[in-house]
């Protein structure tokens, strides 16, 4: 029996190492990736817009006995009574701005969640980072589902399988969308390396629901 993705198009059964264009069927997991998901144009202006209309801070978190600051920006957006909390921070949610409702309203068309909040990362040149995790707090539930937009320059995106060590790699390109969905998020962890290479900047959007 064929399978399809959410475009309807037919899932391949090719080796799970050769990044397509819509869903990637993974061990423990699947993900789709739309790279250019967002014109060119509009993610020009969402980005000069989002630099400039979000309320972006520097979160701090103690390891060590010592205050290590975020090598990047961030802001928490979303409806008014889901807080969310990571790394040994709570974040409370700002009010959704226009811009974050019309590209949650895209992401809403493909799939069939609602989403609810969304975390943004702003990476200010190559320095800025995020490193291994997985997006499993106990407010996202079992399998959650987690749509990530990007604006911005082409950052490297690593996928690496918590039991088997076996690594992806996806290049985030200015207006893409990567979908993680099934039990990825429970089997996989993911990271956006430091890059000597010099950068622009990028922002990026994780669409979330959180459901206590």
């Amino acid at each position: 029996m064929e399978s399809r993705d959410l475009f309807g198009n037919l899932i391949s059964n090719e080796n799970f190492k050769n990044i397509k264009v819509g869903m990637n069927v993974i061990p423990n997991g699947e993900f789709l990736y739309y790279p250019d998901f967002i014109p060119k144009l509009e993610s020009d202006i969402l980005l000069e817009s989002l630099k400039s209309s979000i309320v972006w801070k520097q979160e701090s978190m103690n390891m060590y006995g010592k205050t290590v600051l975020f090598p990047r920006l961030t802001a928490w957006y979303g409806d008014n009574d889901k807080p969310y909390s990571f790394s040994g921070i709570k974040l409370n949610p700002n009010k959704w701005t226009n811009e974050l409702l019309g590209i949650k309203d895209k992401i809403e068309r493909i799939t069939l969640n609602k989403f609810n909040s969304v975390l943004l990362n702003r990476y200010r040149n190559g320095n800025d980072s995020i490193s291994w995790h997985t997006d499993a707090e106990k407010e996202l539930g079992i399998n959650p589902v987690i749509a990530s937009v990007n604006f911005g320059a082409t950052r490297k995106f690593h996928l690496r399988h918590n039991i088997s060590k076996e690594k992806l790699e996806i290049e985030l390109t200015h207006g893409s969308l990567l979908i993680m969905q099934g039990e990825l998020q429970h089997y996989w962890q993911h990271q956006v390396p430091k890059t000597s290479k010099v950068v622009n900047e990028r922002i990026n959007l994780t669409y979330r629901v959180i459901k206590f």
